[in-house]
């Protein structure tokens, strides 16, 4: 099908108004709820899940958390905050509940508490930072240290309880650390059962042209205007519109787990069968008192979930505004009262009702996203779909595509280790989650309209090695280069 995209433009914008769907439609967890545009720290800016691709016995879990850091927003830049519990979670009885959890709490100290910042070197006496502990570490000034802890229904331990794990810092500038990529280095850790795990700030890997989504679909001309053409849709390695996330940074906690560790019996399964399929999910939770002292705050009682995050799309496409912060507050088993968005979606009404050809309701075809169903779980049968529950699944049994080979539409492009089978950071979710609310799960002959933004690929080259997330951005030397800025090479559209 063939559509001309701009004369559909002025009709969204009166459509957009007349629902008054918020224009965070099309953002991955960037303040995209209430509760989290007021609390950053908290907020859960993306979740991946996907089998190694350097080691294919293994499950990467990647939690992102404060979007938009500005790599020179100095003088203490990004620490993980105390106060929170991140948790990345694992269903693998099809329930809908977790039975394995990974948390991480972070500690913060103050070592030089007369310097001016978080960290200094090659000034007054003090060395360039080379080290994140021990010689070379006297300028990490702000320095944080964390635990892992494994919970299951018959265990709770501390992991890697005999070393001290700490994070990686943002990358000041070359002269307070030369060897940024050598510093980065020693933070990644091996645990106990050979897991992997780093945390610190990394560049932000998630790409979108936000301010074009923002401004009530207002997608830029020369990338189709919100439909893509054939040779920009093929293109993976090019941006033709501004990737708002590019020279930012974002925090993040990366886990490199053992299969066996996360499936039901502990085995290794084939792709038809159906223990292969787990589901995972990430959240953030705050004590539940805080009160206010002269010198500080005090935080006690139990936990309260402030956000969590499965699929991409969910909260983003799916969830109406007034039910984000008790979406995101609540356990994916109760996600039933949700169900109303999930099979009758109101994006897409609104491509419906600019000539973009959508499924008619009830959108069954959207139940693999929120159930254990083929494609993604062929070994599944109708007792094994479980409840409605926004779960990241992930088919540990299908091997991992190669670097080099995967493929930005993923499952949509062919390629079966992409999303929705996982979430690898090269997944172009925002253009593949568009075409799931149009109906391309249904029937991908029919309802195939290239919806897409034109951000086709992250703005920092993607490591092919644990932990899969670029080195931070410079704070001295870096900038938001892309499409329509400065310094823009390739394709480089304004309008």
């Amino acid at each position: 099908m063939k559509t001309t995209w701009k004369r559909f433009q002025p009709a969204i914008g009166v459509v957009l108004a007349g629902l008054l769907l918020q224009p965070s439609t099309f953002a991955a967890n960037h303040r995209e709820a209430p509760i989290t545009a007021l609390d950053h720290k908290a907020d859960i800016t993306d979740w991946y899940t996907f089998v190694s691709p350097e080691r294919p016995d293994r499950v990467i879990m990647i939690l992102n958390v404060d979007p938009f850091l500005e790599p020179s927003n100095g003088p203490n830049y990004f620490p993980f905050d105390p106060n929170v519990l991140y948790e990345m979670k694992v269903d693998n009885d099809k329930d809908g509940v977790e039975d394995v959890t990974f948390q991480f709490r972070f500690k913060t100290e103050v070592r030089a508490p007369g310097v001016f910042t978080g960290f200094v070197g090659q000034l007054a006496g003090i060395p360039a930072i080379t080290a994140l502990n021990g010689p070379g570490s006297e300028g990490l000034s702000l320095r944080q240290s964390y635990t892992v802890t494994l919970v299951t229904r018959s265990a709770n331990r501390q992991l890697g309880a005999e070393q001290t794990l700490f994070a990686v810092p943002s990358n000041v500038g070359p002269r307070t650390m030369p060897s940024y990529d050598a510093l980065r280095q020693k933070g990644i850790y091996t645990i106990d059962n050979g897991i992997g795990v780093f945390a610190g700030t990394v560049a932000d890997p998630f790409f979108i042209d936000l301010g074009a989504a923002f401004d009530s679909l207002n997608f830029r001309k020369e990338a189709g205007g919100g439909v893509l053409t054939a040779a920009v849709d093929a293109d993976d390695k090019n941006n033709y519109a501004p990737n708002t996330l590019a020279g930012f940074n974002v925090n993040s906690i990366v886990l490199e787990v053992p299969i066996t560790m996360l499936t039901r019996d502990g085995k290794l399964h084939a792709a038809g069968d159906r223990d292969a399929v787990i589901g995972t999910y990430a959240t953030t939770s705050r004590p539940r008192v805080r009160v206010l002292r002269n010198l500080g705050i005090s935080d006690s009682g139990s936990w309260t979930q402030v956000q969590r995050m499965g699929n991409p799309l969910i909260n983003e496409l799916i969830i109406g505004t007034g039910s984000k912060d008790r979406f995101s507050m609540d356990d994916p088993q109760n996600d039933a009262q949700f169900a109303d968005f999930f099979l009758s979606p109101l994006l897409a009404q609104i491509f419906g009702s600019i000539g973009i050809p959508v499924p008619a309701g009830p959108r069954t075809d959207l139940l693999p996203l929120v159930q254990y169903r083929a494609p993604i779980c062929p070994g599944c049968g109708a007792d094994d779909a479980g409840p409605v529950a926004d779960l990241l699944r992930l088919n540990t049994g299908i091997p991992p595509t190669p670097v080099k080979s995967m493929k930005r539409m993923g499952f949509l492009g062919g390629d079966v280790a992409g999303f929705p089978n996982g979430r690898r950071p090269v997944d172009d979710v925002v253009d593949i989650a568009a075409r799931a609310v149009a109906g391309i799960l249904a029937d991908g002959s029919k309802y195939n309209t290239r919806i897409g933004d034109g951000v086709n690929t992250t703005s920092a080259p993607l490591p092919e090695t644990f932990p899969f997330v670029a080195a931070a951005y410079d704070g001295r030397n870096s900038a938001h280069a892309g499409p329509g800025q400065p310094g823009c090479t390739g394709p480089c559209p304004v309008e």
